[in-house]
């Protein structure tokens, strides 16, 4: 039975404990384990329903498409197979594998050295802040689709890590009247390991205009760049992640404080089955 969303703020160990078709939204960072646990529990019997997975089959299929496409003409041989139609190119992506997304997000930057453009990088950004809005209006139909279709009893929801950057209180309001919202704090540890990951290997992320527009400033007057096109794409996608993470952070708090629960990355990584998340969850709304 769907709980209003005063019900889930106030949700009791017992209430929880009876709630026969349970519901969950992971939020977070992306790293502190929100997959790891979706996937756990995808063993004993939960619907996982991944945000990024659904943005990227549903919602950015056509322009990734179109953009690895566009890469491919460029080359001769595959231009005239693309032009003469004989190959199909398709996305294959999976929920342990959601690299086409990141690729087609890119990093702003040195057109020479992979970088885009600050309009297409804002494009893209635009259509990757539609698409998570979208994928997360599509929880509650997909709460009634894993019960009913495909039989399962209860729904975890792993939302992408730059859900707390939408700033749409809609989202957050039709999240806590169907899910559960559960934000999994970074340690102190596990902070640092983050940063440092992004340090030596920098991904390609969403990031809020404003933010953006404010860190760039930033970031060119601090390395004495007078055009978007001189940025080192890896060097701007490290330098402005721990900026990122901590700007982050009292958004997800708000979030958590209003809509939901908080529990950190360390106890996370301690789960290795259902009950030990569920004895978890009873801690936490038994506080």
């Amino acid at each position: 039975m769907k709980k209003t969303k005063e019900t889930r703020v106030k949700l009791s160990a017992d209430e929880f404990k009876q709630w026969e078709q349970k519901s969950i939204t992971l939020l977070g960072m992306s790293g502190v384990g929100k997959t790891r646990l979706a996937c756990l529990l995808r063993k004993h019997h939960w619907f996982h329903f991944s945000g990024d997975y659904r943005i990227g089959t549903r919602y950015l299929d056509e322009p990734i498409l179109d953009h690895i496409k566009k890469e491919l003409m460029q080359i001769p041989i595959m231009r005239e197979l693309l032009r003469s139609d004989s190959i199909q190119i398709r996305n294959n992506l999976s929920v342990d594998n959601l690299s086409p997304v990141s690729t087609f997000l890119g990093k702003l930057g040195d057109p020479e050295k992979g970088g885009l453009g600050l309009s297409e990088f804002k494009y893209r950004q635009e259509l990757h802040r539609l698409a998570e809005l979208d994928a997360m209006k599509d929880v509650p139909e997909f709460i009634e689709k894993a019960h009913y279709i495909y039989g399962y009893d209860h729904f975890i929801n792993d939302a992408g890590g730059s859900l707390c950057e939408l700033d749409d209180p809609e989202v957050f309001e039709l999240l806590s009247e169907n899910t559960l919202i559960l934000y999994i704090k970074a340690s102190q540890h596990d902070e640092e390991e983050l940063i440092e990951r992004a340090r030596q290997s920098p991904k390609p992320l969403y990031y809020r205009e404003a933010f953006l527009d404010e860190q760039l400033e930033l970031y060119m007057k601090e390395k004495n760049l007078h055009y978007v096109a001189l940025i080192e794409p890896d060097d701007f996608a490290s330098w402005v992640f721990p900026r990122l993470f901590y700007s982050r952070i009292p958004r997800y708090e708000a979030i958590a404080e209003k809509y939901g629960y908080t529990i950190t990355s360390e106890q996370v990584s301690a789960i290795d089955d259902e009950a030990g998340f569920l004895s978890l969850l009873s801690d936490v709304l038994n506080k």
